[in-house]
């Protein structure tokens, strides 16, 4: 298990530029399954999560090809023109799908154009419940049928021909909607997916899949048409940057920054992020499609327009993403006054604020739903720790915080850290932090 050692007090400054979308990436790698053809995706981070994924599909039988026209590109090519079926089947890839969350992006693409996937629970952050139900009933509405296997403890899912039908889902599930539409894609007819989640990256899941010759409309809504097609050819795609490596360089710049220019940020798709920092206090400047936070001495608070405590809460696009909770939580400890802050998705999301409080941080848990801050305002700086990631997103958020820190701070099990940040402490000390890797 590997650590990070994090000397706190330093200020950064200069540019720095988001890698692409974690979650777009496993969605549309996971796309390629649909065509013999070859599909050409730019801009792939380089973490844990993904090339995990990629790994899964190299064992699987797909081709993968490295393309090195530019170092900086993380281009590659894919080609599933020849499965292996048996290995689908064996115990030895649902043990690997167990071990990673992104493998149940695979059902649906499996489903569709082979008739048949298994599945196992799969693995991933431990921040509660994350149940794939929604999945399941829209596989079951577009005719799919489900075999529980107890000696193997996983579940067969087949269908001859899956037919097109009208569903509401039960949650506006990204990963729910991205595998339905997978699905969908081959059904006979036309499949309606009403209360789909619309977020960028199922949108852009949908523009690469009509450029493959799917037939998706209404995509940006909540309410999606895919008029089933007998097969898809290969394409080229390039994936947004990661939103939430963006906010969390602006809570990071925020918190230690001496001036932080973010860099081709693709403001239009970021939504509400910037101005759920700004209801913080963080200044948020906008110069073309990059963001500069300046420095601040102080950043102070708003209040709601009849007075009352500043709430953030999560909600489905285009509401705040639960992903940047945890950054907004560290973030609101040194800021001049106090928040409410709502985490309504997952129940075990805001346990790690615990280790804010051993830092010195000021915060009330009120239930594993939610969590008042009151801050610092820079007056009391957090204390340097000893402590552990305990998932991507707080790992990041504990990250800034020993950043932030007197003295030195330690933190373990950063592999999860890993999964979704790319090589984050030489980009970080490029920027003037002092991070060092402990194996």
């Amino acid at each position: 298990m590997a650590s990070f050692k994090i000397e706190g007090g330093q200020l950064l400054s200069g540019t720095i530029t988001p890698q692409g979308a974690k979650n777009e990436a496993l969605q549309v790698i996971c796309a390629t399954l649909l065509t013999k053809e070859p599909v050409t995706i730019h801009n792939i981070p380089n973490i844990r999560d993904v090339n995990n994924l990629i790994q899964l599909l190299k064992d699987i039988g797909v081709k993968v090809k490295t393309n090195n026209q530019q170092a900086t590109d993380n281009s590659y090519t894919f080609q599933a023109d020849e499965l292996d079926l048996n290995y689908l089947e064996s115990d030895d890839f649902v043990h690997q799908c167990s071990e990673l969350r992104g493998s149940v992006l695979m059902i649906g693409p499996l489903l569709s154009r082979m008739g048949k996937a298994v599945i196992t629970k799969p693995g991933g952050d431990k921040i509660g419940r994350r149940r794939l139900d929604t999945h399941f009933l829209g596989f079951q509405k577009l005719g799919a049928k489900f075999k529980h296997i107890p000696s193997r403890n996983v579940y067969e899912i087949g269908a001859q021909k899956l037919k097109g039908t009208y569903m509401l889902l039960d949650e506006a599930s990204v990963t729910g909607t991205a595998n339905i539409i997978m699905a969908a894609v081959f059904a006979k007819g036309t499949t309606t997916i009403y209360n789909a989640a619309c977020e960028p990256y199922i949108q852009q899941l949908c523009n690469m899949l009509n450029r493959m010759g799917a037939k998706i409309s209404g995509i940006g809504s909540n309410m999606l048409n895919i008029e089933g097609v007998e097969s898809l050819k290969g394409t080229e795609h390039r994936l947004l940057p990661d939103m939430i490596e963006v906010g969390s360089f602006i809570g990071m710049a925020a918190m230690v920054g001496n001036g932080i220019r973010i860099k081709d940020v693709s403001l239009k798709n970021l939504g509400i992020i910037p101005d759920a920092f700004r209801r913080l206090g963080v200044k948020v400047k906008v110069d073309g499609d990059d963001l500069y936070i300046p420095h601040q001495k102080h950043y102070v608070v708003d209040s709601f327009i009849d007075g009352t405590i500043m709430t953030l809460a999560d909600a489905p696009w285009p509401g705040l993403t639960p992903d940047l909770l945890s950054v907004l939580i560290v973030v609101a400890t040194q800021a001049r006054g106090s928040v409410l802050f709502h985490q309504k998705m997952f129940e075990s999301r805001l346990f790690f604020v615990d280790r804010l409080i051993d830092m010195g941080a000021q915060i009330i848990l009120c239930d594993p739903h939610r969590a008042v801050v009151v801050g610092h305002d820079r007056k009391l700086t957090l204390r340097a720790s000893r402590m552990s990631s305990p998932d991507i997103r707080a790992g990041i958020a504990l990250l800034i915080a020993a950043l932030s820190a007197n003295g030195t701070s330690i933190i373990s099990n950063i592999e999860q850290i890993d999964r979704g940040y790319e090589n984050i402490e030489a980009r970080l000390n490029a920027l003037g932090a002092k991070i060092t890797r402990l194996n």
